[in-house]
């Protein structure tokens, strides 16, 4: 799903934007090889690209070096001239006001408590429900499992943190990232260019010990805490996945000074002293197949005729968004 959404996604996204005037910085995106070695994985993303007819062109390493002078990369690279930032936060007060103009009641700080016989009781008291449409995040799959959903799924939060450089606006061009290992779906360190032309380095994607595990002890839930605690130590015994490895390199991303070693591996001039303020933590609602002891790499739905479980909509979920939702409405049976 991710690859059918992603072309499109981008496309009508980018269009959306444009339609209400929000600002976007069309800056492009390169993944850069750090040897010889990682070219067969670029020659993979490449024939990917091609089967899901997305512009991605393979270039020279000289040609690389004319849109961003600073960048590293053995030989070759690739290129999506399409890749765009934006500001998340603009485009979701675009889209809430949209659907408050449609007559849309959007009920904010509202928590979901537990399923009822005609609906659902939150903290603001009692819905009757004609159809849900679970779409949760990191809660997604407790509520899945109260209609009989994700049985053998569960969330697995991992927390993602940014460094920001102080450089001026357009000292660096372009999105740079690593050649991706492409057995699991995180995308590595990587550099990002803002919407505003500012640049960053990151993300980390550190296994969280509770849900909306953000800063210090905030939100701090003792049976969450619990829980993750021992699904990462059976992860750590029996995942099909080196979880442990992953986790330990995750968690020396906590240091500034290692993910500063990781970003110059992608450009030069990349300097300790630029980099000294940490961004606003997101938590990544990773979901994991229990069964198979193994990270879910697509988007991930299930439901019936009275609901509709999103239990994984990980990166590029944004960037899928339109289609995506469009394919989850097409996928409500009606009563």
């Amino acid at each position: 799903l991710k690859a059918k959404f992603t072309r499109l996604g981008n496309k009508r996204l980018t269009e959306y934007c444009e339609s209400k005037q929000i600002p976007m910085n069309r800056c492009g995106k390169l993944v850069v090889a750090k040897d010889c070695s990682e070219h067969p994985a670029l020659d993979e993303l490449l024939r990917r690209g091609k089967v899901n007819e997305i512009d991605l062109q393979a270039i020279t390493e000289e040609e690389a070096k004319a849109i961003e002078p600073r960048v590293k990369t053995c030989q070759r690279a690739l290129f999506s001239p399409t890749t765009s930032t934006v500001d998340p936060t603009k485009v979701l007060q675009s889209m809430t006001s949209d659907a408050i103009h449609e007559g849309i009641q959007v009920r904010c700080g509202v928590q979901y408590l537990k399923k009822t016989q005609e609906g659902i009781f939150t903290s603001a008291g009692n819905f009757k429900v004609g159809y849900l449409i679970n779409a949760a995040g990191l809660y997604a799959d407790k509520i899945a499992k109260d209609f009989g959903f994700s049985e053998n799924y569960n969330i697995l939060p991992f927390k993602g943190l940014y460094l920001y450089s102080d450089e001026p606006k357009g000292a660096i061009r372009t999105n740079i990232y690593p050649v991706p290992d492409l057995r699991n779906p995180f995308l590595g360190v990587h550099v990002t260019v803002t919407s505003e032309g500012k640049a960053k380095i990151g993300p980390t994607a550190i296994p969280a010990f509770w849900r909306e595990q953000y800063c210090g002890f905030e939100n701090f839930n003792i049976q969450e805490c619990m829980d993750l605690t021992l699904r990462q130590m059976h992860l750590i015994g029996f995942s099909n996945f080196d979880f442990k490895k992953l986790a330990f390199q995750e968690l020396r991303k906590y240091s500034r000074s290692y993910l500063v070693t990781l970003a110059s591996a992608l450009l030069d001039g990349v300097q300790p002293e630029h980099y000294t303020s940490w961004g606003r933590p997101g938590i990544r609602a990773q979901l994991v197949n229990m069964k198979k002891k193994s990270l879910q790499m697509d988007f991930v739905l299930e439901g019936d005729d009275n609901s509709m479980h999103i239990l994984n909509a990980v990166s590029p979920g944004f960037t899928c968004s339109i289609p995506f939702s469009e394919y989850v409405c097409e996928r409500i049976r009606p009563k």
